[in-house]
């Protein structure tokens, strides 16, 4: 199984919704959030898609790629899961790198929050990615789905319904 950004997003906000998802079990068609960050991606920055690129490589799909500057820019709606994005960026940007783009550099862009956060890949990074691989395809791999947690966040998740619905035994 290739291993792909959402796959790091997922594994830093819920152990559980990254093994739905990579068990075919999918609730992003479902999410209006979900399809309000795809509006923000597509209609953001409409002047890119003359001047940059969407790559996909080795199963990573990057929102845009400057390839004259090697920067990669990655697209959120929300600054609110920053440490699961600068992960997935940084794993474009592993990526990258082991396809032999050298010098990479990330940026996060939130279009309406107004706000980019630059990013790096650091030598400790590119450890912590590798142990976070083998974790990933760990957790995708079990027969079992992680037990359900309970966030803050879990309300506006793609997977609330699925996670917090209850079957209650007839009486």
């Amino acid at each position: 199984m290739e291993i792909t950004g959402t796959h790091f997003n997922y594994y830093m906000i819920c152990h559980r919704k990254l093994w739905l998802f990579s068990n075919g079990i999918s609730m992003e068609h479902t999410s209006d959030l979900v399809f309000e960050g795809k509006l923000i991606h597509e209609e953001s920055y409409p002047q890119r898609s003359g001047k940059y690129e969407e790559v996909e490589l080795d199963g990573v799909k990057v929102d845009f790629y400057d390839a004259k500057n090697k920067v990669i820019h990655e697209i959120k709606k929300s600054d609110k899961m920053e440490p699961a994005h600068e992960w997935q960026l940084k794993y474009y940007m592993y990526v990258f790198e082991k396809n032999g783009i050298s010098g990479i550099k990330g940026i996060l862009e939130y279009p309406v929050l107004r706000k980019t956060e630059p990013v790096e890949l650091t030598d400790a990074d590119r450890a912590k990615i590798s142990n976070m691989e083998k974790e990933i395809v760990r957790i995708i791999s079990s027969d079992a789905c992680p037990p359900r947690i309970k966030r803050s966040f879990c309300r506006s998740c793609s997977y609330y319904d699925f996670c917090y619905s209850e079957e209650t035994e007839p009486d």
